[in-house]
């Protein structure tokens, strides 16, 4: 009776020990490494933009730049190109934080006007009324969250002037005639403005 015993108690014991190697085998594994989340991309910062949204800072090496063009419209409104560095848009309703990727948001003399997820925008006249505006594109992750290099937003400014209709002429064909463009930028993609044959660049 005893020796029945003794194999299945051997048994059952050697089942147990194959058992728990293997499940101890798993715990090893997820701590190297198996089955974590991602590491987080860049640093959050204190500071945040005006409507709130936190800095998420990156190193020089592959940050995300952009430029800005502007230039007078075939019609009534300007032409807004952004150039693009080691950042490519995001489809709409993308989430989540990845490396060199989202949108960017436009702004006239510190308004948003547009998010945008493509390099082109047509910006409306009525939105560059008589004077010298602002125009800024300004790099965002799909969080939410801006991209800054060296405690700066990755973005990219410039200025436009926009001057009052003469005698005769269109408001449109005006601004076309005399506008001014001058790019500003803190973003490693540089940036400008671009005005028509009448204008200046600086």
């Amino acid at each position: 009776m005893s020796c029945t015993r003794g194999p299945l108690a051997v048994l059952a014991v050697c089942v147990l020990l194959v058992a728990g190697s293997a499940g101890c085998g798993s715990s090893a594994e997820r701590e190297r490494g198996g089955g974590t989340s991602p590491t987080p991309v860049g640093r959050l910062l204190d500071d945040r933009d005006k409507e709130g949204r936190p800095y998420r800072e990156v190193g020089q090496e592959g940050a995300p730049g952009v430029g800005i063009e502007v230039q007078p419209g075939a019609a009534d409104g300007w032409d807004v190109r952004l150039t693009l560095r080691n950042f490519r848009f995001s489809p709409a309703g993308a989430a989540g934080v990845v490396a060199g990727r989202g949108l960017a948001h436009l702004y006239v003399d510190g308004r948003l006007v547009a998010r945008l997820r493509a390099p082109g925008y047509r910006l409306a006249g009525r939105l560059v009324p008589r004077g010298t505006h602002q125009v800024t594109a300004r790099l965002y992750a799909d969080d939410g969250t801006v991209w800054v290099v060296d405690g700066e937003p990755v973005e990219s400014t410039a200025d436009i002037t926009a001057s009052e209709p003469g005698p005769g002429t269109t408001p449109s064909a005006n601004a076309r005639r005399k506008a001014r463009a001058r790019a500003t930028t803190r973003s490693p993609a540089g940036g400008r403005g671009s005005p028509d044959r009448a204008g200046r660049a600086s």
